[in-house]
């Protein structure tokens, strides 16, 4: 695990048990390593931000973006966490809410793909 944060275990507890409707219908193309046998995580910790899915095999976020950010904070927090994940060497995928419920299987082969990539670069 890529700098384990303890202090947000119950805050991810938290988002497990209350995820969006977004995030359980991705979850359920994610779960069970249904992607190349590979295992997503859900609401993990790293450094001081709870990512809404990561693959440590392939060094992968994967965060579901509502409304929020697309403020300007929104966009402004969303570069700043980007910034620090990509120091860590992990890629940040990011998909809008509304291309997950209505594009799901485009986002999963988008995850299918990079990850592909990922894998085989050296």
């Amino acid at each position: 695990m890529k700098l384990y944060n303890k202090n947000l275990k119950q805050a991810s507890r938290e988002l497990r048990n209350n995820m969006t409707e977004t995030e359980k219908l991705l979850w359920l193309r994610l779960r069970g390593k249904q992607i190349l046998g590979l295992q997503f995580y859900r609401q993990k910790p790293i450094l001081n931000f709870i990512v809404d899915f990561y693959c440590p095999v392939a060094n992968l976020v994967i965060e579901c973006d509502g409304r929020q950010h697309y403020t300007i904070e929104g966009l402004e927090a969303d570069s700043i966490r980007d910034v620090a994940l990509l120091e860590l060497g992990l890629r940040v995928l990011r998909f809008d809410n509304q291309q997950i419920l209505n594009e799901t299987d485009a986002v999963v082969q988008v995850i299918y793909d990079v990850i592909t990539g990922l894998l085989e670069s050296p």
